[in-house]
């Protein structure tokens, strides 16, 4: 993926994971679009950075995704890249039924958000020069946290399927490169980390992923230092003490 004069769809960019990747590309001299559920956000983030446009999506209303779809289409029909970074996770205690509408809500936002999303939005990207999916994982796909089972659950899903895009759109030879991103635990406000010392600065984890990015315009996943060590626990055999240590065991 080139890092300038892309169009970008960027889904849950309201803030952190999402907005921070927003600015920095359109700093540098991207076309972008933030897309999220809360108006009052999108129109702040549009009058404070003259340029970045803003989409009213609910990625869990296959009715509002068909109406992005088309809107992105009439408005925007150059759109070549889609960043699926729209997600949620929160803790869950498999022991109590109370959870269960929260791992629900999981397995809607982020995986069949992401898998809707991509649906509709690769028909818009197909033949596009310079055409991209990046799909935002995370590196408990492959080592869970016990606390957010479900979470990881759809991260691990979202591996999978980004795997079997990437593959099938080779063989159709669509034109379309897809990558995954599977961060670290970042100081953002999901799961409270946004003071948490042992989670990764934002800013940190942007200059690096971008480093990555711009290092290797063909890669297939974007994996920061900091993640590697869960990323490649079940590679290098040391995945039952990474495991144990997310547990806190």
């Amino acid at each position: 993926m080139k890092l300038t004069g892309n169009t970008v769809l960027i889904t849950g960019g309201t803030s952190g994971i999402g907005l921070g990747p927003a600015l920095r590309l359109h700093e540098s001299g991207n076309k972008v679009i933030v897309a999220g559920r809360r108006k009052e956000l999108l129109d702040r983030i549009t009058s404070e950075h003259s340029g970045i446009e803003a989409l009213a999506l609910d990625v869990t209303d296959p009715a509002s995704i068909a109406g992005a779809a088309e809107q992105v289409a009439s408005r925007h029909p150059e759109l070549n890249v889609l960043i699926n970074n729209a997600g949620i996770m929160l803790r869950e205690n498999l022991l109590d039924p109370a959870s269960l509408p929260v791992a629900e809500d999981h397995v809607t936002v982020n995986l069949l958000g992401t898998i809707r999303m991509t649906y509709a939005f690769l028909p818009l990207l197909t033949g596009k020069a310079d055409a991209a999916v990046l799909n935002v994982t995370s590196a408990l796909a492959l080592v869970p946290l016990p606390i957010t089972p479900t979470c990881n659950a759809t991260k691990a899903a979202l591996h999978s399927f980004s795997e079997s895009l990437r593959v099938q759109l080779a063989q159709a030879d669509a034109g379309v490169q897809v990558i995954e991103v599977a961060p670290p635990g970042v100081r953002t406000t999901m799961l409270d980390q946004e003071d948490n010392e042992s989670s990764m600065p934002l800013d940190d984890f942007l200059t690096e992923t971008l480093d990555l990015l711009r290092e290797n315009p063909e890669a297939k996943e974007l994996v920061v230092e900091r993640a590697r060590f869960v990323r490649e626990a079940e590679a290098n055999g040391s995945y039952d003490n990474v495991l144990a240590m997310l547990g806190g065991v």
